[in-house]
């Protein structure tokens, strides 16, 4: 079987992104993970597809290298830029349906993108840390030193630990100042620290709102900034959040399986 792929990627989350009415792929568990690896497949954090949708401009379909499926936020931008340029979309705006539901997103400029995210009323404290679901499942523990930190035994062991239906992913944050924080993250379903996690970066900041973070926040991961903005509630909750960052296409190619 032949596919034909774009390969994006999004400070450093990288995906394999295809057009699901053109192409035919087989989303198993083991179809995933080896086209994902990074030795005997294309090399991915996840598998896109973007496919028509009868109510909104399109659909993202986002799956981690072991099956599982979520919203993404790094891919979920990377989605948007592909949408644009295979005809999904014609403008700089839109609207698409996800895993978690309908969003919004702009296209700033040839790279820059800003999408929304749902609404936040989960936010809870646990004994390892801050819980926040945005879309996907996340951790959020603050540290002292981000570069010391063991993000691959600690994150694993907490991945699994946290009790949270299906496991996890970690989140270590140091906090520079109100406005910027220092971000490293473990994947659940990747199973490894990634470069980027977009959701991870939201949930973050969201976390960091009750030691002071003011929107809009500057998160640094090991591939670049992001930013995010919300807006707190009178209650527990947070809306109006918008995660911005930089998405491009790597390269192109034929997957054959």
């Amino acid at each position: 079987m032949k596919i034909n792929f774009s390969k994006y990627q999004a400070t450093g989350n990288d995906f394999v992104v295809i057009n699901g009415d053109r192409e035919s792929v087989p989303i198993d568990a083991e179809s995933l993970g080896l086209l994902c690896h990074r030795r005997f497949g294309i090399g991915a954090d996840g598998l896109i597809i973007v496919n028509s949708d009868p109510q909104y401009d399109f659909r993202v379909e986002y799956y981690n290298p072991d099956g599982s499926k979520s919203f993404c936020g790094n891919g979920t931008r990377s989605a948007i830029h592909f949408a644009h340029k295979e005809g999904f979309i014609s403008n700089k705006t839109t609207e698409f349906s996800a895993f978690d539901g309908i969003h919004q997103a702009e296209i700033l400029d040839t790279q820059n993108i800003r999408v929304s995210i749902g609404d936040v009323h989960n936010v809870r404290l646990l004994e390892d840390g801050t819980f926040v679901d945005t879309g996907s499942p996340h951790l959020v523990r603050f540290v002292h030193d981000i570069e010391s930190v063991d993000v691959m035994g600690v994150g694993r062991r907490l991945r699994h630990e946290a009790p949270i239906e299906g496991g996890t992913n970690v989140n270590f944050v140091h906090m520079e100042s109100p406005s910027l924080l220092n971000i490293r993250t473990y994947e659940r379903g990747v199973e490894n620290e990634t470069y980027s996690c977009g959701t991870g970066v939201t949930a973050s900041a969201i976390a960091a709102a009750d030691k002071g973070a003011v929107s809009p926040v500057i998160l640094k991961a090991k591939g670049g900034e992001l930013l995010v903005e919300f807006k707190k509630t009178d209650g527990v909750g947070f809306t109006d959040i918008y995660l911005t960052g930089p998405a491009e296409c790597v390269f192109k190619g034929t997957y054959e399986s």
